[in-house]
């Protein structure tokens, strides 16, 4: 059997060509694209062929990393997906209230605050939807659905690893579930100036309004109600749940010899947890009101299914690798992680700059500083946190729940930007100029 620490460079291949279907599928073939039984013939043409060369050629050491990717990171980050879409999708929130500009900046303060409790996704879907109808009387409401991406979609969810996908995965690299509350200086920087900046713009696009629209918005005022309250309760067992059932507090889990059950005990309560949302919240509320489907995770299922096994070589290589990469600057991670979450998937290009980091010698990570977390230095953990979850806004396609807000605004007859104009008349123009300064400020 050939030695894995020679693996050759073309094995990322499969890993490439897997996140460029996922950004340029969508744009050019959406309707085969559409389709979740496509998405998983991709999956495994790419991923099957992986695997069996990394089994045939590398013997064991190639079934381990397959394993370790397959088993213990793709199954716990869909369960915990699975678990978090389900009971977020049994709560509805409804009403029409006055779209005055500081009743639409505390919708979006929210949502902020809520995606990194109940995830990027769960937030912007529990909002969304009474925002639009909220705004339905005025005009000028794009920018509005465009600063709800950035907020609530994206750099909301960086507080815990339920915020965001590329957070749960460095979680089970071994920060701490507490340790992303670091983030919160960078959070509440970014966060308040978009909040600032979009509270001027709604004021002056709400002067901007003919009488007749700020008139119905007026008289049109149903309250706001909440249904399917007790989700919360099993929202708060999830997050409990991925705070303390893991093996920094029960170290047994970690055991090479501990029973299946218990290393999956996380795993099961979560799936207990899902089980008893969809018991407890009515039908109605689930599938009338939110238009509940399993597509999307479905969808997500498939694809990183593909993902995970075509990121096995790529991890072994990077990681092998980093040290001639000349990533010698904290700027170099958190731009070059940013770059590739908003064009391709946030989760994996986190992970392969995690194994980047852990792959510096001794003397490079010493460089950076002496406090380690997750195996790499707590520095280059920010900058690849960051990077992965704020430039995930930059554009549609660098975070799932992006596409899906776009989609319902245009359901309700909201004119969103193509694809490049949100970038140059939106991301680039606002987001970026914000996240070079938060570079400059914190890292």
């Amino acid at each position: 059997m050939s030695d894995i620490s020679q693996l050759p460079a073309w094995t990322m291949i499969p890993f490439g060509v897997m996140l460029l279907m996922i950004a340029i599928g969508p744009l050019i073939a959406e309707k085969w694209w559409e389709k979740n039984s496509n998405k998983l013939i991709v999956s495994l043409i790419l991923g099957l062929p992986t695997a069996i060369y990394l089994m045939a050629v590398y013997g064991m050491d190639g079934v381990h990393a397959l394993e370790h990717q397959v088993i213990f990171d793709y199954i716990p980050f869909i369960i915990l997906l699975l678990s978090l879409y389900v009971v977020t999708g049994g709560i509805h929130l409804s009403g029409d209230i006055k779209a005055k500009p500081w009743v639409n900046t505390l919708f979006l303060a929210i949502g902020w605050v809520l995606a990194s409790f109940m995830g990027t996704t769960g937030a912007a879907m529990l909002l969304i939807r009474p925002l639009i109808t909220t705004n339905q009387q005025r005009k000028h409401t794009v920018h509005t659905v465009l600063f709800f991406i950035a907020l609530v979609a994206n750099c909301g969810g960086l507080l815990t690893p339920l915020g965001d996908p590329p957070l749960f995965m460095l979680f089970l690299r071994g920060a701490e579930f507490t340790w992303f509350l670091h983030l919160v200086p960078e959070w509440l920087f970014v966060g308040s100036i978009l909040l600032l900046i979009y509270f001027c713009m709604d004021t002056y696009y709400y002067r901007k309004e003919h009488w007749t629209a700020l008139s119905a918005d007026s008289r049109e005022v149903v309250p706001l109600q909440l249904r399917g309250k007790i989700n919360f309760v099993w929202l708060l067992g999830i997050v409990l749940t991925v705070a303390f059932v893991n093996v920094g507090t029960i170290p047994a889990m970690g055991a090479e010899d501990a029973p299946l059950w218990l290393k999956f005990l996380r795993e099961i309560i979560l799936l207990t947890l899902m089980a008893a949302s969809l018991y407890t919240t009515k039908h109605e509320v689930r599938y009338d009101m939110n238009k509940y489907t399993w597509d999307p995770i479905i969808e997500v299922a498939y694809l990183f299914l593909g993902i995970f096994t075509t990121m096995t070589p790529a991890l072994i290589y990077l990681s092998m690798k980093a040290p001639e990469l000349g990533m010698s600057h904290t700027w170099q991670f958190y731009y070059a992680t940013g770059a590739l979450s908003a064009f391709l998937d946030n989760t994996p290009t986190a992970v392969a700059f995690h194994s980047v980091a852990t792959g510096l010698t001794p003397e490079q990570m010493a460089a950076f500083g002496p406090n380690l977390v997750a195996g790499i230095p707590e520095i280059l953990l920010k900058a690849i946190s960051l990077g992965a979850v704020m430039f995930g806004a930059l554009t549609y396609i660098g975070n799932g729940p992006n596409f899906m807000v776009k989609a319902i605004a245009e359901e309700n007859n909201i004119k969103m930007p193509s694809f490049f104009k949100y970038m140059t008349r939106f991301s680039l123009l606002i987001l970026l100029p914000i996240y070079i300064l938060a570079q400059l400020l914190f890292l």
